[in-house]
């Protein structure tokens, strides 16, 4: 098939049309050349200059110095107030009916205080019965004094009779038969002596007796006053009025803390035991308390739950009326406090090769291994690898490696403010 020519109004179409491209392809190139500023008998863009390309910046991140500051590292702990030592109160004396008691529950007592009072109207009827019976022996002991003279008496008079019968019997002047009878007189009333005189011992024995019962019912009595063996706060009390008390009985009527020293009865973990030693400061919030008290480790446990695998701590608390035994209490430990080198936890890694931070230096990332110390209120003591003042990474991850780019951004210090 043949082609077929354009008609003579077609072609002139089509050169116009070509004519108009290509001069607006020159009019673009003029137009460009006016903008780069050039004539047109200067040499084209290619022979010129290209501009120097700007530096890349790294990505921005958070930095922090390491600055020095004190760390306190604590460990904190839960547990119970309880009564250092805790006084057993009961009586001494059976069977007798409690009439009064003097102290309540929350009452600061004094040694040799009174919390109760027991019936005494039995005693107090022994007691007068035994007056009447110390009256009495000491009249029978007059009475075998009495006795006892007068044997004596009886006794010499017999003696003498006796050496004048003697006497006269050398002489012829009395018989053997008076003689003999006056001897015997005189054994008698050494005899009637002799027992004169156990008679005033009885008297005496039995003296002795009434008095020592008259001591045992004086302290009996005086045991009718129940006391506090020691100063203290009254923390419990089971005694009630009209009920006979027995010394059998297991139940105590009053329990005393003694001098009101109050501990906090908590648990530590056996890692952190060796750390912890007596007088260590322990700041502990009872429940109910806006802040805390200041304690002091009294005691630290001498083994370790095997199935808790936890120890005992007993903490000495100060002297308040507002602590109360058997209150829930928590407490925080100062195990140590030191001035040095510090970085945020967040700025550092433990992995298996120790702790490591990421150092800005010249804007490049630098791996570096670090000596850690202290940990405490969100910072670690740093005691090797950093100097005071070099940037670190305020949030080391895993997004940074050893010699990346970056722009570091300085966090502002929390100890600062916001300024």
């Amino acid at each position: 098939m043949t082609a077929k020519t354009p008609s003579f109004p077609g072609r002139v179409a089509l050169a116009l049309t070509m004519t108009a491209v290509v001069v607006g392809i020159a009019g673009y190139a003029f137009r460009d050349r006016i903008a780069a500023g050039l004539s047109f008998g200067e040499p084209a863009q290619a022979e010129v200059a290209a501009p120097a390309p700007a530096k890349v910046k790294g990505i921005s991140i958070s930095v922090v110095p390491a600055a020095r500051r004190e760390v306190v590292e604590t460990l904190p702990v839960t547990g119970t107030l309880v009564a250092r030592e805790e006084i057993m109160v009961g009586p001494e004396i059976d069977a007798l009916r409690i009439e009064e008691i003097l102290v309540e529950e929350g009452d600061r007592v004094a040694q040799g205080q009174v919390l109760a009072r027991l019936s005494r109207d039995m005693l107090v009827t022994l007691l007068a019965q035994n007056t009447a019976n110390a009256a009495r022996a000491r009249a029978a002991i007059a009475q075998q004094k009495a006795q006892l003279e007068q044997a004596v008496a009886q006794r010499t008079e017999a003696d003498a009779a006796v050496e004048r019968a003697r006497t006269l019997i050398k002489t012829g002047a009395t018989s053997q038969e008076v003689l003999d009878q006056r001897e015997r007189a005189a054994k008698v009333a050494a005899a009637q002596v002799t027992a004169a005189e156990e008679s005033v011992i009885a008297a005496e024995a039995d003296v002795a007796q009434i008095a020592a019962n008259r001591d045992e019912l004086e302290v009996r009595l005086a045991r009718t006053d129940i006391k506090a063996p020691q100063a203290g706060i009254v923390s419990s009390r089971s005694a009630r009025i009209g009920s006979i008390v027995l010394s059998a009985n297991s139940e105590p009527l009053f329990r005393i803390v003694k001098d009101g020293a109050i501990d906090l009865d908590a648990e530590v973990p056996e890692s952190a035991l060796p750390r912890i030693a007596v007088d260590l400061p322990v700041a502990v919030t009872p429940a109910g308390f806006d802040a805390p008290i200041q304690g002091r480790v009294r005691l630290v446990g001498a083994k370790v739950d095997t199935a808790t695998r936890l120890a005992r701590v007993a903490v000495a608390l100060p002297d308040d009326k507002r602590l109360r035994p058997g209150a829930y209490a928590r407490g925080v430990i100062e195990l140590a406090r030191r001035q040095g080198l510090a970085l945020p936890q967040s700025a550092i890694q433990f992995g298996a090769e120790g702790a490591t931070i990421l150092v800005i230096e010249d804007d490049t990332v630098r791996l570096r291994k670090v000596k850690t110390g202290l940990k405490g209120d969100g910072y670690v003591e740093i005691i090797e690898g950093v100097s005071e003042g070099e940037q670190v990474v305020a949030r080391a991850g895993g997004f940074l490696r050893e010699g990346d780019t970056v722009t570091p951004v300085p966090l502002p210090d929390p100890a600062k403010g916001n300024s």
